[in-house]
C-alpha cells in the first residue's frame, strides 16, 4: 500500500461537497453522517450501501450520537429523543445501559460501526457553552462509571466507543467551534478532575478524541491541545493509551483560529479560513501525533490539504514515519473489529 492511501486512512469526511467519492475508491479512512445525511431510513440504507461500494478499503462509518441536543437521526424517530447523558444517567444506571443498547441497536441497523461518544468530560463550569447536559456529572467519579457502562454497551452491540473530550472541555467558557477556550489550570488539577475520566479508561478504550483547547497546563504558546504534542504525548506515555488518537472536526475554529508562524501578518479570522493554514494545522497534528481527523465536509479544499500533505510526506521522513504509525493503529483497530 502507498504512502498516500495510508495518509486517506487517516482522514474521516462528511458529504457536503461531494469529494468523498473520490476519496473513499483513494483508500477514505471513514465517513462521518449528520442529520442531514438521514432523511429517511430507506435514503440512508442507500447511503450507505453506495459508500461501502465505493470504498477501497472498508471504512469507519461514524456518527455523534449521545442523545439530547447532539442526536442525528432524529427525522426518522418519529418525535422519539433520546435523553442526554445527564438526564439519562439521573434516571439510573439501569435506564443508562437500556438507552445506550437502544441507540447502539439502531445503528447497527443501518450499518454504522463508530460513535463519538461517550462524553466523559466532568462539567465543572455551569456557565460552560458547550458541554453542559452532553456531560454525566460534574463528579469524575460518576463519569468513570457512566463511561464504563456505556462503552461496555456499545461494544457488545458491534460499535466502537470513542470518548471525548481529552483533556477534558468540562472547564471551558467558551464554544471551540466558535474560537480557542483557554484552560488555565494546573496540570495536578487537570488530573484529579478532567483527565481522571480518560486516565480511568486508557487501558480499555479503543478511540480517544482530543479537544480544540488551549490548556496552559501543556503549551504555554497558544496551541490547541489537538495540536499539541506534550498534550498527545502525555496521552500515549503517561496515560499508556494505545488505541487510536483523533481530532474533533478540523473545520472547527478552535483549530485553526491560532497564529502559526508562515501566517504572520494575517489576523487570525482570515488565517482560520486559508487553506496554506489548515494545511499547516493538519500537518502539525501529524508531527504532534494525532493518528486520524474528522472533516465534516469534502469540499475541494478538503482533499486538498490531504493531496498537499502526502507530496510533502514523499520529501519528509518525520511526517513519512508518522502516518506509517497511524496505519498501522487504524489496521489494527480495524482487524479488531473484523472490519478488513
Amino acid at each position: 500500500m502507498d504512502l498516500k492511501t495510508k495518509l486517506y486512512q487517516m482522514f474521516i469526511l462528511g458529504t457536503d461537497g461531494g469529494g468523498y467519492e473520490k476519496a473513499l475508491a483513494k483508500g477514505l479512512g471513514g465517513i462521518i453522517f449528520f442529520t442531514k445525511d438521514i432523511k429517511s431510513s430507506d435514503e440512508f440504507y442507500k447511503l450507505i450501501s453506495d459508500i461501502k461500494s465505493k470504498a477501497l478499503i472498508p471504512p469507519f462509518l461514524s456518527i455523534d450520537q449521545e442523545g439530547g441536543r447532539v442526536e442525528r437521526t432524529e427525522n426518522i424517530h418519529n418525535g422519539k429523543k433520546y435523553l442526554s447523558a445527564k438526564f439519562a444517567f439521573e434516571k439510573g444506571e439501569d435506564f443508562l445501559l437500556a438507552q445506550t443498547r437502544e441507540i447502539a441497536e439502531e445503528l447497527k441497523s443501518y450499518g454504522l460501526n463508530l460513535n463519538f461518544a461517550p462524553c466523559i468530560d466532568v462539567n465543572t463550569n455551569p456557565d460552560n457553552p458547550i458541554i453542559g447536559e452532553r456531560a454525566f456529572s460534574n463528579n469524575a467519579d460518576d463519569v468513570i462509571k457512566c463511561e464504563k457502562i456505556v462503552s461496555q454497551a456499545y461494544r457488545e452491540n458491534g460499535i466502537i466507543p470513542c470518548v471525548k473530550h481529552f483533556p477534558g472541555h468540562g472547564d471551558a467558557n467558551a464554544d471551540s467551534h466558535l474560537t480557542l477556550p483557554e484552560i488555565d489550570l494546573p496540570l495536578d488539577e487537570m488530573e484529579r478532575t478532567h483527565i481522571k475520566p480518560f486516565a480511568a479508561c486508557a487501558k480499555t478504550i479503543e478511540m480517544i478524541m482530543v479537544a480544540h483547547l488551549h490548556c496552559t497546563c501543556f503549551e504555554r504558546d497558544v496551541i490547541p491541545t489537538s495540536l499539541s504534542k506534550n498534550a498527545i504525548s502525555y496521552l500515549r506515555n503517561k496515560l499508556g493509551f494505545n488505541g487510536v488518537i483523533i481530532s474533533d472536526d478540523m473545520i472547527m475554529k478552535g483549530a485553526t483560529h491560532v497564529a502559526l508562524p508562515n501566517n504572520s501578518g494575517q489576523n487570525a479570522e482570515s488565517q482560520s479560513n486559508s487553506l496554506s493554514n489548515m494545511i499547516e494545522a493538519c500537518e502539525k497534528g501529524i508531527r504532534a501525533g494525532l493518528n486520524m481527523f474528522i472533516y465534516r465536509n469534502s469540499i475541494l479544499e478538503t482533499i486538498e490539504i490531504i493531496e498537499s500533505i502526502a507530496q510533502k510526506a514523499l520529501q519528509d521522513e518525520e511526517l513519512r514515519q508518522n502516518i506509517e504509525y497511524s496505519y498501522e493503529k487504524i489496521n489494527d483497530l480495524k482487524k479488531r473489529k473484523n472490519m478488513l
